[in-house]
């Protein structure tokens, strides 16, 4: 009997049972695209005219629109790409498969670094994989990278805006209720100043696909032993419209050839 996790059981075959490009024939998107974890703020938008949708992406927890937006003579593909790896990389193969090549996710984070105000940009370099979906996209590894390329197109809009923000590594990890003080400090020894549930499939997915993908994130809830302090983080809805535009800015700007 095999006693290895079935997790580090990678397999490099590029050809799977189920493909996402047979599951959208005939389509095509802007190749540009914003993958925004505020809900919010993108019914607002839509509500407003400026987002389109232009398709939709489905789950059992029913209907995601696809927006396109128009901005400074472009063209990109929003979506919302749902919450934990799993489900967001799923939508992202799917926006891939239609076209999507240059990618910026922008979202929230748990802060592990007390310093981290809330509400504070922070520029992902690279994420711990310690969730389960990024092993199915590379063969087993402690880290895994943002594009470069995203990087440095999220610090450009970031700098273009005059906003401080923090640049550093995330710990990714499927587990919001077993992020234990021990699994914090191992995570901190290692240079991660944050805590989130997809930047590490975001970035294997597109490493295995061939894309560039970034993301930024803002400072959520504290994530300190004996001290949680949510911080009312989800309400800052000027800050989630503002790092939206940043990120259109910087994918905007990314180059796409």
């Amino acid at each position: 009997m095999d006693t290895h996790a079935p997790i580090l059981e990678f397999d490099p075959d590029r050809v799977a049972i189920v493909n996402p490009e047979t599951s959208r024939p005939g389509s095509s998107l802007p190749p540009r695209a914003v993958l925004c974890f505020f809900r919010d703020v993108l019914e607002r938008l839509a509500g407003e005219g400026k987002l389109e949708i232009i398709g939709e992406l489905g789950s059992e927890m029913g209907s995601n629109p696809i927006y396109r937006l128009e901005t400074q003579g472009e063209s990109l593909t929003v979506i919302h790409p749902g919450v934990g790896a799993p489900l967001a990389a799923g939508f992202l193969e799917e926006i891939i498969a239609l076209g999507a090549r240059r990618l910026i996710a922008c979202g929230g984070c748990g802060v592990l670094d007390e310093k981290i105000a809330v509400g504070h940009p922070v520029v992902l370099t690279g994420a711990v994989r310690d969730e389960g979906t990024s092993y199915h996209y590379l063969p087993p590894g402690r880290e895994v990278l943002a594009s470069p390329q995203a990087v440095v197109a999220l610090e450009g809009a970031l700098q273009h805006s005059g906003l401080d923000y923090r640049i550093g590594k995330s710990w990714t990890t499927d587990g919001l209720y077993r992020e234990t003080p021990g699994k914090r400090a191992r995570r901190m020894a290692e240079g991660c100043i944050v805590v989130e549930m997809e930047a590490a499939a975001f970035f294997a997915v597109a490493e295995y696909r061939g894309v560039s993908l970034g993301q930024v994130v803002y400072g959520g809830d504290l994530v300190v032993p004996n001290a949680w302090d949510k911080r009312d983080w989800v309400q800052r809805h000027g800050t989630r419209e503002l790092l939206f535009w940043l990120a259109v800015e910087a994918c905007a700007s990314m180059t796409l050839y």
